[in-house]
Order: structure tokens, then sequence, then C-alpha cells
């Protein structure tokens, strides 16, 4: 009998032995040194972070974790730490999780590690002060809107400026019936005192009845200290296709609101569509997500439109060169783009960040102007901004000659098939690579907006989910040490 049971458990030994053995951890916003004795390199751990489906996830207490709901819901102290994703389904296994003399926690389960693989031995290490110093670098999360709260159903399109005297402006459409692009559609505003932190009540900046009042894209004039912001509007009972076909009552019209008191009150909305918007363009948006002002004092606004002849969405921008008292059309970029953003480079220029359209391209476009935006160059894509057909925001960080380092922010889903993965990236030679990423919701996410604090700090304005990406709207905080 015993003989029997030891042929066994050799058996199983040698089993075990012919599979890989492996030290590796999920992807995650941190890489942290794993200690001599393991057999990787690094490793990289997202805190903080709750398990799905085929997750698997420890979760470490300090004290006593003496109800089971104490480790669902984590406590003050706690962390839930993803050890790893598979990509196949089904359970990954009952980890066994022992801590070594040296305070190293040894977690080791089984499961796929990539793609088309046989299970292997997996073996995590990692200790505690490393992930209290992983946990204290997690952007800062704060809820600004929340669907189904304070009368409408689904708060969607952000944008988010940040103020001469440090205000946080967030802006979105609340849509009051439903989460479509049309009908009933408020566009609304919450002010920040404190970078960020807390948010005081919305404003209701327009609300034309059951029209759609939307795609904020608003910008401050430094010169003046004056908040534009520019938006678009359509009858609520006319939906995008049959804009685009020109079979609706009315068509897409572009306006114009402004504040002069740092964002408590605003103007009564004109229209500027004569200017903006040709008469062969049916579909338009501005935006969504903000303006820029050039070193020159131009006012630059990025817009999209569809031309009736061809059907085909173009990127385009309008700006001003009096600050804002009237706006003239710019040019457009290549077709097959979208919705964008534009960042004035160091030497002067423009680029533009596009959604593309494109098929054979699951990747940003990028397009650039030498002349203040009259003019653009034959679209490129850039293929490590990848993504899910989305908008994306893109945001001068810091500028050499201003003391920093020329740096460029970018955030997107970036993912080629689903829009998910919140992920903000950093650029320190003006766009041409996207070295450093940082991902801010594994979840579901979709639009996004970019705006920097006086004191360096990072705000991502985003949409994000459990099951959905619309939510919430989330204003990410990230300090500008990271």
């Amino acid at each position: 009998m015993h003989q029997r049971i030891l042929r066994i458990c050799l058996v199983l030994f040698l089993a075990l032995c012919m599979l890989r053995v492996s030290v590796r951890a999920a992807d995650g916003p941190a890489e942290v040194k794993l200690p001599p004795r393991t057999q990787s390199d690094h490793y990289s751990i997202p805190t903080l972070d709750l398990s799905s489906q085929h997750n698997r996830q420890v979760v470490i207490a300090r004290g006593t974790a003496s109800v089971y709901d104490d480790i669902v819901n984590l406590r003050e102290g706690q962390y839930g730490v993803r050890l790893l994703r598979s990509p196949k389904k089904g359970d990954l296994g009952y980890p066994g999780l022992e801590v070594l003399p040296d305070g190293v926690f040894v977690a080791t389960t089984y499961a796929v590690l990539d793609q088309g693989e046989k299970n292997s031995v997996v073996s995590v290490c990692f200790r505690l002060d490393e992930i209290d110093e992983e946990a204290a670098r997690r952007p800062e999360q704060v809820e600004v809107y929340t669907s189904g709260r304070d009368g409408y159903h689904t708060y969607r399109i952000p944008s988010v400026v940040v103020t001469d005297r440090g205000t946080v402006l967030a802006f979105c459409e609340g849509r009051k019936l439903g989460s479509g692009d049309a009908g009933d559609i408020d566009l609304l505003v919450k002010r920040s005192i404190d970078g960020g932190r807390t948010f005081g009540p919305q404003q209701i900046v327009w609300d034309d009845e059951a029209n759609t009042c939307g795609n904020p894209c608003p910008v401050i004039d430094h010169t003046t200290g004056t908040i534009w912001l520019l938006l678009t509007h359509n009858l609520g009972t006319d939906r995008e296709p049959e804009i685009i076909a020109r079979t609706s009552k009315g068509t897409r019209t572009v306006w114009l609101a402004k504040s002069t008191d740092d964002g408590l009150t605003w103007s009564k909305p004109v229209e500027i569509t004569r200017v903006a918007k040709l008469p062969n363009w049916t579909w338009y948006a501005t935006g969504p997500g903000a303006g820029i002002q050039l070193k020159s004092g131009r006012l630059v606004i990025p817009c999209d439109h569809i031309e009736a002849e061809t059907g085909l969405y173009f990127s385009h921008v309008l700006y001003s060169d009096d600050h804002g008292a009237s706006w003239r059309l710019g040019g457009s970029a290549g077709p097959l783009t979208n919705e964008c953003e534009a960042v004035e480079l160091a030497d002067g220029s423009l680029m533009l960040n596009m959604r593309n359209y494109d098929p054979k391209h699951r990747a940003r476009a990028v397009s650039r102007s030498t002349d203040g935006g009259l003019t653009w160059s034959p679209v490129v894509h850039d293929t490590t901004l990848v993504e899910p057909i989305c908008q994306a925001s893109i945001r001068r960080y810091s500028l050499a000659r201003n003391g920093g380092k020329d740096c460029i922010l970018f955030s997107n889903p970036a993912e080629p098939a689903a829009r998910k993965e919140m992920t903000l990236r950093v650029s320190d030679d003006e766009g041409k690579t996207w070295p450093t990423s940082r991902v801010l919701w594994h979840g579901p996410a979709a639009y996004s907006c970019l705006a920097v604090l006086n004191d360096g700090t990072i705000l991502c304005l985003y949409e994000r989910g459990l099951k959905g990406p619309y939510e919430n709207i989330t204003l990410a905080r990230l300090p500008a040490t990271d």
C-alpha cells in the first residue's frame, strides 16, 4: 500500500516537472523588481483591482479578516491583488499562498498563460511594502457624473479644462430618456475649486426643451480669461442617419457660448453655423474634448463633418485670431477621420490626432499642419495608438523652453476590438513614440479628455463602468511625480 502511494506521488511529481513553471503576473501599471531567488527579472501587479471571471486574485489583510464581507469588500489597509489574467475561460485553479521568512509572499496556482497553450504551474512573488508603494501611486478616481442620477438616464461625452484661476470645469451631455445620441439632451457642467477632488452641483449650460444640445468643446483664452464653449444642436427627433441622408426635419448646427466669471455663469448660445459649416456638409460635430490656444494667441477647435457627395467623415478645425469675437473655418484632414484633438508641437506646428475609420488600420490617424491649421499633411497611422474606433484625447503636458521637458499625453481605450482598458500614454519626443503607459481602468471605458493642473497633476475625465462604459463619468487624478 505504501509503495503504491509512493509511486502515485512520484508520478504526480514528474507530471508537475513536465509543466512549465513560470513567475508571471498580469499586465499592469507598475513594474517591481523581484527578489533574487525568483525565476524572472521583474513582474507587474495592478493592485486594488477587483477580480473578474477569469482573474486570479488574493486579498492581503493587515490584522484579522473576521467575516467573509471583510474579504469581499476590503477594509482600510487591505488590498485585492490581481495576480494574473488568463485568456482561457474557466477556473484558474486554487492558489496556495505562503509567506517566506523575509516577508516575500509566494502565490502558486495553475493557469493558461497565453492563447493556445496548456496549463502551467505559475508562481508570483511580491512584498507588502511594494504593494503599498504601488497603491499610493494609483490614480485617485473621483465619480463626477453617475448615470441614472439627478434627472438623467445617461451621462456621456466628457470634456474638462482648467481655468487660469485653477478651477476644474467638467462638461458632459445629460441624456434624459436614454443612452442614444439623439433625443432630449442637455449640456451640463460641474465646477471644482480643489483640483478635482470634489465637485459642486451640476449646472445646465443649455437646455433647449426636447432637442439635442451636445458635443461640448471648451477652450480658454489665457489672454482675456474668457472660457469659450463650442457645441452642436439638432432637433431631438432627428437621428444621425437621417441628417446624413438629408431626410431629417432639420440639420446639425454649430453654436457658441462663453463665461467670463470662471464658469459660474454662461451666456445664451449664439449660432455660428454660417461661418463654421459648408453647405455640402451634413453631419457635424465639435470636439468632443477641448480646444487649445497656440503661442500666437490663435484659438483652435477640433471638429469633424460628413460630405454629402461622398458620405465620408473628415476631421477639420475652427479657429479665431481675435479672442473669440469671430470664427473661421480651417482646413480638413484626409477622409475616414472623425472626432479629433490638436496639440501644438515644440516647433510650432500642429498635430491632429483623429478617430480612424480606415478598415486597414485599427490605430489612430495623425496629420500635421505648419500654418496653424489652414492646411494638413496626408494622414498617417500611429500603430502604437491602437483603438477600437473611438474618441481619444491628446494634450501638451510641458515644454523644455518653459523649464520642463517636451512631453505630450494621450488617453484612449487601448484595445483594438472593444471599448475598455482606458490607458494614459506619455511621449517625450513630440508624439513620435509613446514608451510609457499606464492603465487607468481595466474595465469598459470609452471617451476621455485630458487636462493638467498648475501643480502638474494630470486629470483624465473619462467614461467607464463595470458592465458597460457609460455607467459613470470619472475623473482620474495622477500626481506630477507619476
